[in-house]
């Protein structure tokens, strides 16, 4: 009895799928993402390695052109840095971006306004059954099935360099 119930224990926790605590713990660690929005791509680099691909990528409403004022749904272009990761998001595990940089602060505030902020690449909301939403919905971040964001969660150390191109 006790050697039955060990044992559908050990198959319990096998099949539990917790929220990943730890980060780049992965034996792959990227060290650079790119995101080439027109091609709705994620690479992951470790090196000059492609290590992962995620295609069919969802973003704002208003996909095309750099992210210039908070609202405007856009997702920013350039150069920037995964600086953090928040387990605790409204959606399913995020990735911040450290949008906006100076040069985006430095162009809102000469037109009077804000540049936003709050960038992130995640997965679905909390809560959706199964799936994905379809189209285009964030308010400008970048989000991923949750398998995917599970998987790139474990590559992606803070720090990491994050290229978006057009």
């Amino acid at each position: 009895m006790m050697r039955a119930l060990s044992a559908l224990l050990l198959l319990l926790a096998a099949c539990a799928q917790p929220v990943p605590a730890a980060r780049a713990q992965a034996e792959q660690v990227a060290d650079l993402v790119v995101i080439d929005k027109s091609e709705r791509t994620l690479w992951v680099y470790s090196g000059d390695i492609i290590i992962r691909t995620y295609r069919g990528l969802q973003f704002g409403d208003a996909p095309q052109g750099h992210k210039q004022f908070e609202g405007d749904e856009r997702t920013p272009e350039g150069r920037y840095t995964i600086d953090y990761g928040n387990e605790q998001s409204s959606y399913y595990l995020s990735l911040h971006i450290s949008y906006p940089n100076a040069q985006d602060r430095a162009f809102a505030k000469a037109r009077g306004r804000s540049p936003g902020g709050l960038i992130f690449i995640h997965g679905q909301p909390n809560g959706l059954p199964t799936g994905r939403i379809p189209g285009d919905w964030t308010d400008g971040c970048i989000a991923l099935t949750n398998a995917e964001i599970t998987e790139l969660w474990g590559l992606v150390p803070d720090g990491t360099p994050i290229y978006i191109r057009a």
